[in-house]
C-alpha cells in the first residue's frame, strides 16, 4: 500500500485531499513540523504548507513569513528526507511564478516573471531541487486560484456579493487562471500515478478576465454587478498586495495535463462556480 505524507494537511486543500487519498486505499499521514518519526519507506510527499496570502497590506514581517514559510519550510523538509528520499515529491507552487504578463499565453515552458510573488515561487521551487539529484521524481504544482465550497477565495467573495457590492477590479481586463478544488485534488492524485515531472500548471484550460469572473458570481447569486474599484483605490488600500493578487494578469494553460489527457470535471467557470457556491 503506497505510503503518502502530506504537509499542510489541515488546510483548505489538505483536508479534502487527505480524505480523498485515504478513500483510494492509500496510507496517508499528516506531516507536521514536530513530526519526529522516521520517513524511511515513504513513497510520496505532497508539500502544501505555507503562510496564507492574505488580502491585507503586506508589511515586511508578512512578506518574510510568506517567503520563509515556503523556502525554509521546504528546505527543512528536504533535509529530513535526505537519507530516505521518496519516489515522488509534489511541492505546491503558484501561477504567481509567471508574474503580471498581460495577454501572453503561458505554459510550463514560459520563463518566470518579475515581482515579489514571482520571486517567492522561484525560490520555493528551487528549495526542493536537491530531491531530484537524490532520485526522486520532483513536481512543482503551480496552482491557480482554487474555487471550492467552505473556504478559499469563494468564501471571501461571498459576503460582498450578497451585500450587492460585486463588481470589477481595476480595468477588469486582467486574466484570472483558476481551478476547481475537486479538479485540483484529482490532478494531485493523477500526478502521483503518472510520470510527469518539473513544473505542472494546475489550472482550468479556460482562464477568464476578471470582469467575467465577477459577472459569473453576480449572475449565479442573482446580485447586482455595478461596483468598480479603480487600481489606484486598491493600491491605496492594499499596497503591493493589490498589484500582486488583484491586478496582475496571468493567462495560464495546463499544457502538460492536457497532453497527458487529464480529464477536467469543471473546465468552464460557470459550472465550477455553481458548485463552489453550493447553489
Amino acid at each position: 500500500m503506497p505510503k503518502i505524507f502530506i504537509s499542510g494537511a489541515s488546510g483548505f486543500i489538505g483536508r479534502p485531499l487527505f480524505a480523498f487519498l485515504e478513500s483510494q486505499g492509500h496510507s496517508v499521514t499528516a506531516l507536521t513540523r514536530t513530526e519526529e518519526g522516521s520517513l524511511e519507506g515513504v513513497d510520496a510527499v505532497i508539500h502544501l504548507a505555507g503562510e496564507p496570502l492574505s488580502l491585507t497590506r503586506w508589511t515586511k514581517a508578512k512578506r518574510d513569513k510568506i517567503l520563509y514559510s515556503r523556502t525554509l519550510g521546504t528546505a527543512s523538509l528536504v533535509a529530513r528526507l535526505a537519507k530516505h528520499p521518496p519516489k515522488v515529491f509534489i511541492s505546491a507552487s503558484a501561477v504567481g511564478f509567471y508574474g503580471d504578463r498581460g495577454e501572453e499565453i503561458l505554459t510550463e515552458e514560459s520563463l518566470g516573471g518579475h515581482g515579489f510573488l514571482a520571486d517567492v515561487c522561484a525560490q520555493w521551487e528551487k528549495a526542493s531541487l536537491p530531491l531530484k539529484q537524490w532520485g526522486a521524481r520532483l513536481v512543482h504544482a503551480r496552482f491557480g486560484i482554487v474555487l471550492g465550497p467552505h473556504g478559499g477565495v469563494v468564501q471571501k467573495l461571498l459576503l460582498p456579493y450578497q451585500l450587492g457590492l460585486g463588481g470589477w477590479l481595476g480595468s477588469g481586463k486582467q486574466w484570472i487562471s483558476w481551478i476547481h478544488l475537486d479538479d485540483l485534488i484529482q490532478a494531485l492524485s493523477f500526478l502521483l500515478e503518472h510520470p510527469l515531472s518539473g513544473p505542472i500548471n494546475l489550472v482550468s484550460p479556460h482562464p477568464v478576465r476578471q470582469q467575467d469572473f465577477a459577472l459569473t458570481i453576480a449572475g449565479l447569486l442573482h446580485r447586482p454587478h455595478w461596483m468598480r474599484l479603480p487600481a489606484w483605490v486598491l493600491r491605496a488600500l492594499l499596497g503591493q498586495a493589490a498589484d500582486e493578487l488583484l491586478l496582475a494578469s496571468t493567462r495560464v494553460q495546463p499544457a502538460k495535463l492536457l497532453a497527458a489527457n487529464f480529464p477536467f470535471q469543471y473546465a468552464d467557470l460557470r459550472s465550477a462556480m455553481y458548485n463552489a457556491l453550493q447553489i
